[in-house]
C-alpha cells in the first residue's frame, strides 16, 4: 500500500507576514487559489493578531471569507490570545491554531509574554473551545532560538508533555523557526514525542541554513505523516532576526514523489503556485525546485 503524506499549506500567513508592504487581499486570495487549484486541502489563510503587532494579517477575515468558498479546503488561521480566539470562532475557522515558543525569550519577543502567561491563556482557550473544534497547538523554538541557542531536548519534550496533557487528541506541531535544527535533532524529538505520546505530531520547517527538506526527512523517518511548507519557499518570522523562508512546498513534493509517498497535488499546478508566491513584492523566494529545468518540465 502506498504511504500518504498531509500537507498543510502556510504561504498565505506565515509565506507572507514579515512583508513590509502591504500585500493586497486580491493577491492573497489568488495565492489561496492556486495553491486549491494544485491539490492542496489543508491551510493557514491568516491569523488574528493584533494590526499594529503584524499589519500583513490585518485583511484576515476577508481572506478567509474567499478560502471558504472552496469546497473542501480546512482554513485555519492562528489565534495567540483569548480575542484572536473568538475572532476565529466567530469568522468561521475550520480549525484554530494556537501558538507559542518554547524558548522565554522569543515568546516575550514574539507574544510579549512570558511562556506561562501564554500557556495559561491557550490552556484556557483549548477547555472552553465548543466540542468539536478543531485545534493545533504549534509550538515554536523547539529546536533551536534565534536568542537562546539550541534548545535542550529535555526542555523541547518537557513543554510538547504539557501541551499533550490539555488535550487527547489535539494536533501538535513542532516548528523549527530559525531554520537552524539538526536532523539528527529532529529524529530524535519527533521519536521520542511519538514512543511517549503517539503520531499526533506535525513539523513546520524552515529553510534558512538550507537544511529544510533534510529535516522533513528526518521527522518522516520519525513517523511524522503532517508537514507545514510554503509554495516558493517564502516567509519567516518578523521576530527571529536572520529567519528566512519556509521549506518550498514543491521541495517538499518533490522529495515525497521521489520516495513514492502519494501527495494528491498535481505537480504542473503547484508550479504556478510557486511561481505565484515568489513574485509578489516584497518576497523573498527560497527553494530548489522552481530553478531546476528538468523538474519543470517533469
Amino acid at each position: 500500500m502506498t504511504e500518504t503524506v498531509i500537507l498543510s499549506e502556510v504561504a498565505p500567513r506565515d509565506g507572507l507576514q514579515s512583508i513590509g508592504e502591504f500585500v493586497p487581499t486580491e493577491t492573497k486570495v489568488a495565492l489561496v487559489r492556486a495553491s486549491y487549484e494544485a491539490g492542496l486541502r489543508r491551510m493557514e489563510v491568516g491569523s488574528f493578531v493584533s494590526p499594529r503587532a503584524v499589519p500583513q494579517m490585518a485583511d484576515t477575515a476577508a481572506v478567509l471569507k474567499a478560502a471558504k468558498q472552496l469546497q473542501g479546503l480546512e482554513c485555519t488561521v492562528l489565534v495567540p490570545n483569548r480575542k484572536g480566539f473568538e475572532l476565529a470562532l466567530n469568522a468561521g475557522a475550520d480549525r484554530l491554531g494556537l501558538f507559542m515558543s518554547v524558548t522565554e525569550a522569543h515568546n516575550k519577543a514574539n507574544l510579549n509574554r512570558t511562556r506561562e502567561e501564554s500557556f495559561a491563556d491557550l490552556a484556557a482557550i483549548v477547555r472552553d473551545a465548543p466540542r468539536g473544534t478543531k485545534i493545533r497547538f504549534n509550538l515554536s523554538c523547539v529546536f533551536h532560538c534565534p536568542f537562546e541557542g539550541v534548545v535542550p531536548e529535555a526542555q523541547a519534550l518537557e513543554w510538547i508533555e504539557r501541551t499533550v496533557a490539555l488535550d487527547p487528541d489535539m494536533e501538535i506541531a513542532l516548528a523549527d523557526t530559525t531554520g537552524n535544527a539538526a536532523p539528527d535533532q529532529v529524529r530524535r524529538i519527533f521519536t521520542a514525542a511519538h514512543a511517549a505520546w503517539g503520531k499526533r505530531f506535525a513539523y513546520h520547517g524552515h529553510d534558512t541554513y538550507g537544511m529544510g527538506v533534510a529535516n522533513v526527512t528526518a521527522a518522516w523517518d520519525a513517523g511524522c505523516r503532517i508537514f507545514d511548507a510554503a509554495s516558493g519557499g517564502i516567509g519567516g518570522c518578523p521576530f527571529a532576526p536572520g529567519a528566512t523562508g519556509n521549506v518550498a512546498m514543491e521541495d517538499v513534493v518533490w522529495l515525497f514523489n521521489r520516495m513514492g509517498v502519494e501527495t494528491g497535488l498535481d505537480w504542473p499546478k503547484l508550479l504556478v503556485a510557486a511561481d505565484l508566491a515568489a513574485a509578489v513584492p516584497g518576497a523573498t523566494p527560497g527553494g530548489a525546485m522552481r530553478r531546476v529545468p528538468a523538474a519543470r518540465a517533469a
